[in-house]
C-alpha cells in the first residue's frame, strides 16, 4: 500500500504520542508499504519533501511550547500526491494527532476518494480544566468529532474509551491496543550502581515516576504519597523521570525526589528496572504506554483503575488498581495501595513476576500485524471526489 502517515509529534520529541508513531512508521515501512511522513519541521531541522518524507511550516503548540502544531493546506497536499501521476496518490491517509495537518489530510483525502483513518490517543477535552478552562472542554470535545467524523475508522486503545466515544457521538470506532517491547524493558536492567546514586541501599524501596510533568498527569499525587509514606518508612525514595512546565515548581517543592529529566533506550530501562513500585496517578490518560513498560520492567504499579491499568491490571494479583476518583477519597485509596505495593515489592514477588508476565503477552509484533491488516481493510480504490457538503 501507498500510505501517508500524518503525525503532528515525532522524535526527536519523547512521549509516547511520538514514540508509537516512530515504531508503527518502521513496522509499515519494513512490511513493504510505501509510507510518506507528514509532520511539522522541528527547530534546527533542514527541510524535506520527498516521497517519504514532508516537513511542514508550523509553529509552538500554546501551553505546550515545546510540542510543534504543523501548517499545510489542502491545495498543498494534492499537488504533492500528484506529483509523480496517479501511480504516487495514497491508498489510505492515517492520522495520528488531532491538529490542522490533520484537518488539511482528512479534507484532502475526502475530496479524492481516498480510505481514511485516524487514532484518537489524547483526551484534549479533558485537559482544559487542569489550566482554568474547563468551559472550554464541550468546544473542543465537539471540535474533535468533527474531526474524527472525516475518517472510515478511527482506532481507539480500549473498550473502555470506544465506549466513552460512541457516548458524545464519535463513530466507526475500531478497539486496537497497544503494546510494549518486553526485551527492551525487562528486569534484567536492573542496575545497581544507578541505585547507589539515588542512594538506595539493597534494602530501601524506590518509588518511581515516568512521564510529562503537567497538571493533567496528575503528579502532584504521587509526590504528595511518597511524601506521606515517607514520614514513617525512612527508606523509602522516589525518582522521577521525565520534563515538563511544572518540574521547576515541583522539585524545589520536593528536594527530598530525585528528577533525573527525559531518558530513552537503555537509560530509561534501566531506571525502571532498578526501582520497585511504579506510580502512575493519570486520570486523563487513553491508555499510557508507561503502564505496559513498567510491568514489563518487573514492578509493582500503582494506577486509577482506567485506561492500560483497568485494561491489565488485576487488582492484587499483577499490579494495584484505585477506584477511579479526583476527590480525598481517591487521593486515600492510591496512598493506601502504594502501601499494599510496597509491602511486595521485593524482588522475588509472585505479584511483580506476574506483571512481567502480563506485559509478555502485549507484544508490538501482535498490536502492529492487526493495525496493518485493518489499513488493508479500509484501503480501496479511488473513488472520486466527496461531494462538498459531506465535507462540512
Amino acid at each position: 500500500m501507498r500510505i501517508a502517515y500524518v503525525t503532528e509529534t515525532f522524535p526527536p520529541e519523547i512521549n509516547g504520542v511520538s514514540l508509537t508513531a516512530e515504531r508503527t512508521l518502521r513496522h509499515l515501512r519494513q512490511a513493504g508499504h510505501q509510507v510518506q511522513l507528514l509532520r511539522p519541521r522541528q527547530p534546527g531541522e533542514g527541510r524535506a519533501d520527498n516521497r517519504d518524507e514532508w516537513r511542514t511550516p508550523g509553529g509552538p503548540i500554546p501551553l505546550y511550547p515545546e510540542l510543534r502544531w504543523g501548517r499545510c493546506s489542502v491545495r498543498d497536499l494534492h499537488v504533492r500526491w500528484r506529483r509523480h501521476g496517479a501511480a504516487s496518490m495514497p491508498d489510505l491517509v492515517h492520522v495520528t494527532t488531532p491538529g490542522p495537518l490533520a484537518w488539511a489530510a482528512l479534507r484532502a483525502a475526502r475530496q479524492a476518494g481516498i480510505a481514511t483513518s485516524a487514532d484518537f490517543r489524547t483526551n484534549f477535552h479533558s485537559y482544559s480544566r487542569h489550566y482554568g478552562l474547563g468551559w472550554f472542554g464541550p468546544l473542543v470535545l465537539g471540535w474533535l468529532r468533527r474531526l474524527h467524523r472525516l475518517a472510515d475508522a478511527t482506532f481507539v486503545p480500549t473498550p473502555e474509551i470506544a465506549a466513552q466515544l460512541q457516548a458524545r457521538g464519535f463513530e466507526r470506532l475500531q478497539v486496537l491496543g497497544r503494546g510494549v517491547d518486553a526485551d527492551s524493558f525487562s528486569p534484567a536492567w536492573r542496575d545497581d550502581w544507578l541505585r547507589r546514586e539515588w542512594h538506595a541501599r539493597s534494602t530501601d524501596r524506590v518509588l518511581l515516576y515516568v512521564g510529562r510533568l503537567a497538571a493533567e498527569k496528575n503528579v502532584r499525587l504521587a509526590l504528595a504519597t511518597f511524601e506521606k509514606l515517607r514520614r514513617s518508612q525512612r527508606n523509602l525514595r522516589m525518582v522521577v523521570v521525565g520534563d515538563g512546565p511544572l518540574r521547576g515548581r515541583l522539585e524545589a517543592q520536593h528536594p527530598r525526589v530525585r528528577f533525573v529529566g527525559t531518558k530513552r533506550g537503555t537509560e530509561l530501562a534501566r531506571h525502571y528496572a532498578s526501582a520497585d513500585v511504579f506510580l502512575f496517578p493519570s486520570l486523563t490518560e487513553t491508555f499510557g504506554n508507561v503502564t505496559l513498560e513498567a510491568m514489563a520492567s518487573g514492578l509493582a504499579v500503582v494506577a486509577f483503575d482506567t485506561a492500560a491499568a483497568g485494561q491489565h491490571i488485576v487488582d492484587g494479583v499483577n499490579g494495584w488498581l484505585v477506584p477511579v476518583s479526583s476527590g480525598a477519597e481517591g487521593r486515600q485509596a492510591f496512598l493506601l495501595q502504594t502501601q499494599r505495593a510496597l509491602d511486595l515489592a521485593h524482588a522475588t514477588s509472585p505479584l511483580r513476576w506476574e506483571a512481567r508476565q502480563t506485559a509478555r503477552r502485549c507484544d508490538w509484533d501482535t498490536v502492529l500485524g492487526q493495525f496493518e491488516q485493518r489499513l488493508r481493510a479500509l484501503a480501496r480504490p479511488l473513488a472520486g471526489p466527496v461531494p462538498h457538503a459531506a465535507l462540512a
